[in-house]
């Protein structure tokens, strides 16, 4: 092998070795609203500024318990049942005044009532959801990482079960077309819409009922099957 290493056109030392960081994108449903976890910087650049949560790849770690450390520091949330997916990689050689900065991007979708407490990093003044339609202005190209992720997330909820990280183990239909309505920006047939889901056999009744206001009881539904996979939910 070292000899292999020899006999390179090129020395490893002087090989250009940019940083590589993980933003993580959370999203959540809050108030009727899709809602993404951002931080205000505390220090320079963009001191002051908006962020997606991120930082720095460990020397030891891979990438994925990066983003999992990140998302567990932002969120104070134990990592069970959440979904996460690497979304992108993005490396435009002028995104960070620091230097050369790769960024490997994850999102993660979290239930409201699983949110713990906020708190701010070190390199963090404050927290804050904000809904996704109403963003502030954004460091460094968090703004069209966001429009990207967007994107991804309402294709992977055209196609797969991806529902079930932003709802309760239990709830109703009407939930569960809220959470599609939040997302998507759209309204659906409320028959049409429980017709097709009844039909694709990836939810199931509890024998529960639950009342809400002044509205009839409604029954109460679980996934079958809490893993992420494909099938087509609704149509583009």
């Amino acid at each position: 092998m070292k000899k292999k290493l020899e006999n390179l056109p090129y020395k490893l030392e002087n090989i250009f070795k940019p940083l590589v960081a993980v933003d993580i994108l959370i999203f959540s449903i809050i108030e009727n609203e899709l809602k993404i976890l951002l931080i205000k910087r505390k220090f320079p650049p963009f001191e002051n500024a908006w962020a997606i949560p991120g930082g720095f790849v460990g020397e030891n770690e891979s990438l994925e318990q990066a983003a999992r450390r990140e998302l567990s520091e932002e969120t104070g949330l134990a990592q069970i049942d959440l979904f996460l997916e690497q979304l992108f990689t993005f490396g435009e050689p002028q995104r960070d005044p620091r230097g050369r900065v790769i960024s490997v991007s994850y999102y993660a979708l979290i239930p409201a009532s699983k949110i713990g407490e906020l708190r701010a990093k070190t390199d963090a003044s404050q927290t804050c959801w904000y809904a996704v339609s109403k963003l502030p202005k954004l460091a460094f190209d968090h703004t069209d990482i966001i429009k990207y992720a967007l994107e991804r997330l309402r294709y992977k909820m055209e196609y797969t079960n991806a529902s079930y990280s932003l709802l309760d183990e239990e709830f109703t239909l009407t939930d569960l077309q809220k959470v599609y309505e939040v997302v998507f920006a759209r309204t659906f047939d409320k028959r049409n819409f429980r017709k097709k889901i009844l039909s694709l056999s990836i939810i199931e009744p509890i024998g529960k009922k639950v009342v809400r206001g002044v509205h009839r009881p409604a029954g109460l539904y679980k996934f079958s099957n809490r893993q992420l996979f494909v099938k087509e939910i609704i149509e583009p």
